[in-house]
């Protein structure tokens, strides 16, 4: 049984951080209208979703958008096969600095993203996330995002809270796992074996097989993939990209490829997402890893639905501080 990467998951605070920025840009916009006696007035629609392994982005134009996802099959072939872009992805990983926090600290990770306004249509929004998450996942995460047209235009800092699986409209007690990965091994076998041991918390809702989700041999790789949304120390990073290069049915993009943020990179297609694909980016010199994007298909189409590029990772005292 493979399921859906993103049915498994529940709406988490990915989701309601662009709800309330779509309320916030919304207010904002009236604001504006009011004050002038004419004028265009932008309207914004809720319930957008930003979904897969970050659900976070921001954007080129929405032209630019639309060349990464269209006509894939008509490029060359990719030079490198997705395990090779995976050890070079660790190679690069082992040159990093390591970073060190305590539990009561907190990374810090500002990401560039982008959404469409309609599943289908309309323009994307460009967003701006700085995110605070509990280093030892002894508070919540807080967040705070702005349009990227609009550089006055920050949200106020406010906590963001994993929504019930089975309701929606509930906000679960529970803190966001640790965002601070350390002591992970630096082994890819035992790397493997401990993610099979700790799998993510999904929060599946009431009456989901449990047993049949975790025990599916792919979920040792959606828990990999996960850690990718907080601060992995780089020897284990390396052994985490050594496992996800193991994962069966993982395929590279043909062409070069522009991330949320205009880097260029080669993209990873993930394997087990049902109408849609999840892309995995990583710089196309250095191979360090920039962030994702995720499309859907709809009536035989592939269209870009949202895309995140991670700007920078810290580790910072408070929420609200800037590093």
């Amino acid at each position: 049984m493979t399921m859906n990467e993103t049915e498994r998951s529940p709406q988490g605070f990915e989701e309601q951080l662009l709800r309330d920025l779509t309320a916030h840009v919304a207010h904002r916009g009236e604001a504006a209208s009011e004050a002038r006696p004419t004028g265009r007035r932008t309207r914004f629609l809720s319930g957008w979703r930003l979904a897969g392994a970050f659900g976070l982005a921001v954007t080129l134009t929405a032209g630019a958008l639309v060349v990464q996802t269209i006509k894939l099959g008509d490029q060359p072939p990719p030079t490198a096969s997705a395990s090779e872009i995976f050890h070079l992805a660790a190679d690069a990983a082992r040159q990093q600095p390591e970073l060190t926090a305590r539990p009561d600290q907190y990374v810090f990770t500002e990401i560039l993203a982008t959404t469409r306004e309609l599943p289908d249509s309309g323009p994307y929004l460009t967003i701006r996330n700085q995110l605070w998450q509990s280093a030892g996942g002894v508070a919540y995460t807080q967040g705070r995002y702005r349009p990227e047209a609009d550089p006055n235009g920050w949200s106020g800092l406010r906590e963001l809270r994993m929504n019930d699986a089975g309701d929606p409209e509930k906000k679960l007690d529970a803190f966001q796992p640790p965002a601070y990965h350390g002591g992970l091994p630096t082994d890819p076998d035992a790397l493997l074996r401990y993610l099979r041991k700790h799998p993510v918390d999904l929060h599946l809702p009431e009456g989901a097989d449990e047993e049949a989700v975790y025990g599916d041999e792919s979920m040792a790789y959606t828990t990999a993939r996960s850690m990718l949304r907080g601060y992995v120390p780089p020897r284990a990073l390396a052994a985490l990209y050594e496992v996800l290069a193991r994962e069966p049915g993982a395929v590279v993009i043909s062409g070069d490829v522009v991330d949320a943020a205009g880097r260029h990179g080669v993209a990873i297609r993930m394997p087990g997402v049902i109408g849609g694909n999840v892309d995995l980016i990583f710089d196309r010199d250095s191979h360090v890893y920039l962030g994702t994007r995720n499309s859907v298909i709809r009536n035989g189409k592939e269209s870009l639905e949202s895309a995140a590029a991670v700007l920078r990772v810290a580790i910072v005292d408070r929420p609200g501080q800037v590093p």
